[in-house]
């Protein structure tokens, strides 16, 4: 952790945030996951999904410091559906206050997919309890990448 960088406030979030989540999400995913294809949907799409979709199916929280929004979490039913953080915060416990934050509104478990690739997010789950439940070949995501479930139950 930063020790210079004060936590963020988790708030649920609301319309008027969707342009920053949605630079949250490409950010993170463009630095975290460079074996991704590259992205299809620019800005604009990216916002209207996040508004449209993101904000009316799925319970969501954004971490924000000051005026800056720097993470968000969004949960449908017991799926953590999104947990992502820019590439500036990684590593500041906005991760962990999210996943936290997630974990108390299904304190009966949660379960995730995660990229099989994605190292880093799968040993920050790892640390939080997580444990691998299935595995995917990668027919069930659109980047047709191998996955695994991973599953949280206190």
């Amino acid at each position: 952790m930063h020790p210079a960088a004060p936590l963020p406030l988790i708030r649920p979030a609301t319309t008027t945030d969707a342009p920053q989540i949605a630079h949250v999400h490409q950010e993170s995913r463009r630095a975290t996951m460079p074996y991704l294809p590259p992205q299809r949907h620019d800005h604009a799409a990216v916002t209207h999904w996040i508004r449209e979709t993101v904000l009316t199916t799925r319970t969501t929280w954004v971490a924000v410091r000051g005026p800056d929004l720097i993470g968000y979490a969004a949960v449908h039913d017991d799926v953590l559906e999104d947990l992502y953080v820019h590439p500036d915060a990684l590593r500041t416990g906005t991760g962990t206050l999210l996943l936290d934050t997630a974990r108390g509104h299904r304190p009966d478990g949660l379960t995730l997919h995660v990229f099989a690739r994605n190292t880093m997010a799968r040993a920050f789950y790892a640390h939080h309890g997580f444990t691998v439940v299935a595995t995917g070949d990668g027919s069930g995501n659109m980047e047709g990448l191998p996955e695994l479930t991973l599953r949280w139950i206190p």
